[in-house]
C-alpha cells in the first residue's frame, strides 16, 4: 500500500512516499519558496537520479502538481499513475484540545485544523493549504491528520496549565500543548524495543534537538510532561527561539526598544536563540560547535547555556516521575553532538548515568540507533535517530487500510 506523506509549511512542502506497512521510503522530495522568488523543486526516487530544478510556484496546488508531475516521471519518478496512492498522510502543527491522536481527514477536521490556527498562525494554515492542494490534484483518496500535538495530550492538569487567571485557560485554551509529538512518539516506541520491554513499561526522558527544540517526559509511555507550550517558544534555546525567559523582560522591551506585540513577537522567535546570540552571524549548531573549538568564547558561552540547560529539564523531568530508565537524544543535534550527550552525562552520574565514550563518539551523522551507555549505567543513554515521516505512514496506513 502506497502512502504519500506531506509536511506542508507556509512556503514549503516535504514529501515522501512510502510502501506501508514495511515502511520502505520509495521516494522523497521539496518544493521550496512557493509564492515567492526563486523556488526549487527536489526529488530523489529509489534506484534513480536525483533531480533539481529552480521553478517558480505561484501555490501550494501548482507545488503539488509539480509533485504528482515527477512522482510519475517515467526517468525520475517511481509509480505509472497518482491511482497507486492509496492515502495521503499530513503533518499538522496544531490540534489544540480537539485532538488526542491522528484522524481521517474531513469537513469537521478541516473545520477544527482552521479554528486552532490561533495557535500555529503560520503552520496551521499551511497543513490546511496542504490537504486541500491533495484533494484537488490527487482527488479522492483517504487524507490523515497527524497532530504535532496528539501525543502531549496525556499530560495531567497539574503539567499543562499556567498560573494565569483560570478564565483565561476557560476562554481562550491557554495551556501548554507541547509540539515534536510524532518524534517523541516514534522514539519513545524505539526505545521501549531498544530496552526490550513494552512501551508502557518505560520512563524516558526524550530530548528532540535541533533548530527546534524540545524535551518530555515519558512516564508509562506516555507523555507526562514536556517543554515547549502554548506555542513552540518556550523551553530551551533553540535556533532563533530563545526559549523561556522571564515574563516580565518583554513589556520591557516594548517599552525600551519602542517595539509592538507583533515585532517582540517575530524577534523572540526569528532573531533569538543561537542567532541572537551570535549577533545574527548563524543559527546552526554546527558552526557553534566548529567556531567554540576554534576558541570564540560566545560560542562557548552558547554550548555551556544549551547544556546547562538539558541538564536541568532532564534532571527535573527524572525527578517528577521518580526516575527513568532512560534518556534518549534525538534530531539533528541530538543525533550529531557527542559532545553535549557527554556534558550531560558527566552532570547526571549522580542519578546513575553513565557513557562509554568510544561508542558514543560512534553514534554521530548515522542512521543506526545506539545505545551508547556504559555497562555500569543505572540509567541507559541512548541515540534513535527520529523518523517523524514513517510514524505519520504508520499512522496513516493504520486508519486507511481497510478502507481501500
Amino acid at each position: 500500500m502506497k502512502i504519500l506523506v506531506i509536511n506542508a509549511g507556509s512556503s514549503s512542502i516535504k514529501y515522501q512516499l512510502m510502501e506501508m506497512p514495511e515502511g520502505h521510503l520509495l521516494a522523497k522530495g521539496m518544493c521550496d519558496r512557493i509564492g515567492i522568488p526563486g523556488g526549487n523543486f527536489k526529488i530523489k526516487s529509489e534506484g534513480k537520479e536525483q533531480l533539481k530544478i529552480d521553478i517558480a510556484m505561484a501555490d501550494h496546488a501548482e507545488a503539488m502538481k509539480l509533485v504528482t508531475k515527477y512522482l510519475t516521471d517515467p526517468t525520475y519518478g517511481i509509480i505509472s499513475s497518482m491511482k497507486e496512492i492509496a492515502a495521503v498522510g499530513h503533518r499538522v502543527l496544531h490540534g489544540g484540545e480537539k485532538f488526542s491522536g491522528s484522524v481521517l481527514v474531513n469537513e469537521k477536521v478541516k473545520q477544527a485544523i482552521d479554528e486552532c490556527k490561533v495557535f500555529g498562525p503560520l503552520h496551521n494554515p499551511a497543513n490546511l493549504i496542504g490537504i486541500n492542494a491533495c484533494e484537488e490534484i490527487i482527488g479522492d483518496v483517504p487524507q490523515v491528520a497527524v497532530f504535532d500535538t496528539g501525543f502531549h495530550q496525556t499530560m495531567p492538569d497539574y503539567a499543562y496549565m499556567y498560573a494565569l487567571p483560570y478564565e483565561y485557560y476557560e476562554k481562550y485554551g491557554i495551556r501548554r500543548y507541547g509540539f515534536h509529538g510524532t518524534s517523541h512518539r516514534y522514539v519513545t516506541l524505539r526505545a521501549a524495543a531498544m530496552l526490550g520491554k513494552k512501551p508502557e513499561e518505560v520512563n524516558l526522558v526524550t530530548c528532540h534537538l535541533g533548530n527546534g527544540s524540545s524535551i518530555s517526559a515519558i512516564q508509562k509511555g506516555k507523555c507526562f510532561d514536556t517543554t515547549m507550550g502554548l506555542t513552540p517558544l518556550e523551553g530551551i534555546l533553540m535556533g532563533t527561539r530563545c526559549g523561556s525567559i522571564d515574563p516580565a523582560i518583554i513589556p520591557f522591551i516594548m517599552e525600551k526598544e519602542g517595539l509592538t506585540a507583533k515585532e517582540v513577537d517575530i524577534m523572540m522567535n526569528k532573531k533569538s536563540g543561537i542567532l541572537g546570540l551570535t549577533g545574527g552571524v548563524t543559527s546552526d549548531n554546527r558552526d557553534i560547535e566548529e567556531g567554540a573549538k576554534a576558541g570564540n568564547e560566545r560560542y562557548r558561552l552558547i554550548e555551556s547555556m544549551l547544556c546547562h540547560q538539558l541538564t536541568k529539564y532532564i534532571g527535573g523531568f527524572m525527578a517528577a516521575m521518580g526516575g527513568a530508565d532512560a534518556i534518549v537524544f534525538c534530531g539533528g543535534i541530538g543525533e550529531n553532538n557527542p559532545q553535549y550527550r557527554t556534558r550531560v552525562a558527566d552532570k547526571l552520574a549522580f542519578l546513575g548515568v553513565k557513557i562509554d565514550e568510544e561508542t558514543n563518539l560512534k553514534a554521530k551523522r548515522t542512521d543506526i540507533e545506539y545505545d551508547i551507555s556504559a555497562p555500569e549505567a543505572t540509567v541507559k543513554m541512548l541515540v534513535i535517530p527520529t523518523n517523524e515521516e514513517l510514524m505519520i505512514a504508520k499512522d496513516t496506513f493504520d486508519l486507511t487500510h481497510d478502507l481501500v
